[in-house]
């Protein structure tokens, strides 16, 4: 089984943004020595609590500062961009770090409406992501060199020139992205911690409906949250801010990740929403129950790769819950 990161950079409270920033860059680090596939960089506008507004910055510094890991985006949200400066920031990473790139692609707006209307550059329009298809063609088109000879685009040499490219992912976390992926012959990564409910369904359609594209044969990656830690009780406690985080987070409010013993009292007794799905957003607890959870999700799902989100106060926490899980998987360190 592989296992990959991918990171939100949360604000603890009572730390900075440049501390959340600079904690990204170690995580990386350890993942990378202890033997994780990839390390992406989520895209979130305006929110305290998250600090990872432009993944881009943050790919360059964490590939700089490792070796083996693959490292990308988890996503560019393409409807705020235009396709040519995507495949230039891309294709300017990959040039720096050949063979190492991911360029994981979304749709959400990664914000409120009124963030999303401030990222737009055209404003006139309704949204943007009405031609997200579209503008997902006319990326690859500016990759691969690949706009028909009348096309205007097609005198256009995306800078600068390297043999190869950034690796493409669709990600998503509805049966509207399993179809795009599908259609376009894409890997495919599902946000099973941000909606569970249609997993199974988004993972299986896009298996069966795949269409030979820019790869030959299905990869899905499941991404989900996770907490390890020495016993059952300690991950619960770290848990409580992820709960609080999520909760403020639906009601509008985006202050940063509240330590657990602040969470537990505001949490009070209130219950989580029930969300009715196969298996919890988080997977919560020591590493052997980790582990035999997670595995049994891949199964079900015939999946090779599985990526753990881990949002909790401690960044010292976080570290040892990325270790537990390395360990529990038997992943092979990297010297």
């Amino acid at each position: 089984m592989k296992l990959s990161v991918i990171d939100q950079a949360p604000v603890p409270a009572g730390s900075t943004p440049a501390q959340a920033l600079h904690n990204t860059i170690e995580l990386a680090g350890l993942a990378d020595r202890l033997g994780y596939e990839r390390y992406w960089i989520a895209e979130h506008h305006a929110i305290e609590a998250l600090a990872s507004p432009a993944p881009e910055i943050l790919i360059a510094l964490v590939a700089a500062a490792t070796s083996h890991i693959r490292v990308g985006s988890g996503g560019i949200l393409l409807p705020h961009y235009s396709a040519l400066k995507v495949a230039e920031v891309f294709r300017m990473l990959h040039a720096l770090y050949p063979g190492r790139i991911d360029l994981g692609i979304g749709r959400a707006p990664g914000g409120t409406p009124l963030d999303a209307f401030a990222l737009r550059a055209e404003r006139a329009r309704e949204s943007a992501s009405d031609d997200f298809p579209q503008r997902l063609l006319e990326l690859f088109a500016f990759l691969d060199h690949s706009f028909p000879p009348d096309h205007p685009f097609s005198r256009i040499r995306v800078a600068p020139e390297m043999p190869g490219g950034p690796e493409i992912w669709l990600l998503g976390s509805s049966l509207w992205s399993a179809s795009v992926a599908a259609q376009l012959g894409l890997p495919y990564a599902f946000a099973h911690f941000i909606d569970p409910e249609p997993t199974r369904s988004a993972v299986e359609y896009y298996r069966s409906h795949f269409v030979s594209g820019r790869i030959s044969t299905p990869r899905a990656i499941l991404a989900l949250g996770v907490i390890c830690a020495d016993s059952d009780a300690e991950a619960e406690r770290l848990f409580a801010s992820t709960r609080l985080f999520r909760r403020r987070i639906r009601q509008g409010d985006l202050r940063r990740i509240a330590a657990p013993e602040e969470a537990l009292i505001e949490l009070g007794t209130a219950r989580d929403p029930v969300v009715q799905s196969e298996w919890p957003r988080y997977v919560v607890g020591t590493p052997d129950r980790v582990h035999d959870r997670l595995t049994a999700i891949a199964e079900q799902l015939q999946l090779d790769e599985l990526m753990a989100i881990t949002v909790v106060h401690s960044h010292a926490a976080r570290m040892h819950s990325y270790e537990l899980l390395a360990r529990s998987f038997e992943l092979i360190p990297r010297t």
